[in-house]
């Protein structure tokens, strides 16, 4: 059950809308020239709760839950998906980790200045060799009296270069019978031994910073261990990442109407001898497959939402909705780059960052490879323990 009512959830989209399509869409140039968000668009996002908008009440948060979420993210995605990134971490990945698995005393310390847009959380998981499948993960921590002792190489950790604390996954033991033997760790960025490498140069998604994070015997007490339980983080990790699948499948679909809008405002003025080039049916006809998929993917959001706020599912249905929706909005951009022609191939046309921003949508939170192995597995294990 949301803890906001349909008709104030209303004017917080309301709100975002006019903000993203008033604020951010008329600077989107600036953002990728500058590789940053202006603070000023950073200060209007933190004043409208941004930060903390999927974070519950009693933490500072607005709590919305994920059937709310994804309508914000089909926003979120119509723009430069850097803007959403400043505050994505804090809502999504590295937030409910803390909001499902944190201990009381955690939360309180933790989710208040995350909510307020005063700390910003980064979720430390991927590593060279364990990216989409965390059971391969390497970070090792060992107890040293009532402290760990964390040490290991993180990388492509989103807004490590800018964050206040780290939600560190590490090995405490190899995997048995027992669990996977990784925990969770709550890291202040500040703490001895952390050292975050320079911001990656990135194919798009300019603004979005990313960076590898190194922890070399970095001490933590024990109050640090995320739920107070040594085996609780794989299954943290798990329940962390098929959420945000969902968030990202929406803002796929947001890329994907906003590349399919561009599309069509371009048929409908751009001329080839003369004629509109949006009465040629060919034109007409990839309009038709982007309208399409659009379409299908915000059908298949919104119902993989509500069936996770229900319990339904919380594996194959996310999956499945980052698979299709990621992939869709690739081709989607890959068509209005060809509706627009040489001009869509230019930069500063904004079919052309749209085509490289999505790219990177069906790689994080799970490639779509990894999708298809929890989609086909998962079904084959249900008939068989059937």
């Amino acid at each position: 059950m949301s803890e906001v009512s349909d008709d104030d959830f209303a004017e917080i989209l309301a709100q975002t809308r006019r903000f993203l399509r008033t604020a951010v869409v008329p600077r989107e140039q600036e953002i990728l020239d500058g590789d940053r968000v202006p603070d000023d668009l950073r200060e209007q996002a933190k004043a409208m709760g941004l930060f903390g908008y999927a974070i519950p009440q009693q933490w500072g948060g607005l709590g919305l839950d994920l059937i709310q979420d994804v309508e914000l993210a089909l926003e979120f995605g119509y723009t430069s998906l850097a803007l959403r990134s400043m505050f994505g971490t804090n809502n999504g990945i590295a937030g409910q980790v803390l909001v499902g698995f944190g201990t009381d005393e955690q939360k309180s310390r933790w989710l208040g200045p995350m909510a307020a847009g005063d700390v910003v959380a980064s979720f430390a998981l991927t590593e060279p060799g364990a990216g989409s499948n965390p059971a391969g993960l390497t970070t090792k921590a060992v107890r040293d009296g009532t402290d760990w002792l964390i040490s290991g190489a993180k990388r492509f950790i989103t807004n490590a270069t800018v964050a206040d604390l780290f939600v560190v996954f590490a090995r405490t033991r190899p995997a048995d019978a027992q669990g996977a033997g990784i925990a969770v760790f709550l890291v202040p960025a500040d703490a001895a031994g952390v050292e975050v490498g320079a911001k990656d140069a990135k194919m798009g998604q300019e603004g979005a910073w990313t960076a590898d994070v190194v922890f070399t015997d970095v001490r933590v007490p024990d109050t640090a261990l995320v739920g107070g339980a040594e085996d609780l983080g794989y299954s943290a990790a798990l329940t962390s990442l098929a959420r945000g699948r969902v968030h990202i499948a929406a803002l796929a679909v947001g890329a994907a109407q906003r590349a399919l809008d561009e599309s069509v405002a371009y048929a409908a003025t751009a001329t080839q001898g003369g004629t509109p080039i949006g009465d040629f049916q060919l034109v007409q006809a990839m309009i038709a497959d982007q309208q399409t998929g659009v379409l299908a993917g915000r059908a298949l959001v919104r119902d993989t939402a509500r069936r996770w706020v229900s319990g339904e599912d919380r594996r194959i249905a996310p999956s499945a909705t980052k698979l299709f929706c990621t992939e869709m909005a690739g081709r989607v951009a890959d068509l209005a780059v060809q509706i627009h022609g040489g001009t869509g191939y230019m930069r500063g046309v904004p079919v052309e960052r749209i085509y490289r921003d999505v790219r990177l949508l069906r790689l994080y939170e799970g490639t779509s490879e990894i999708q298809r192995l929890i989609i086909g597995g998962g079904l084959v294990r249900a008939a068989q323990r059937r």
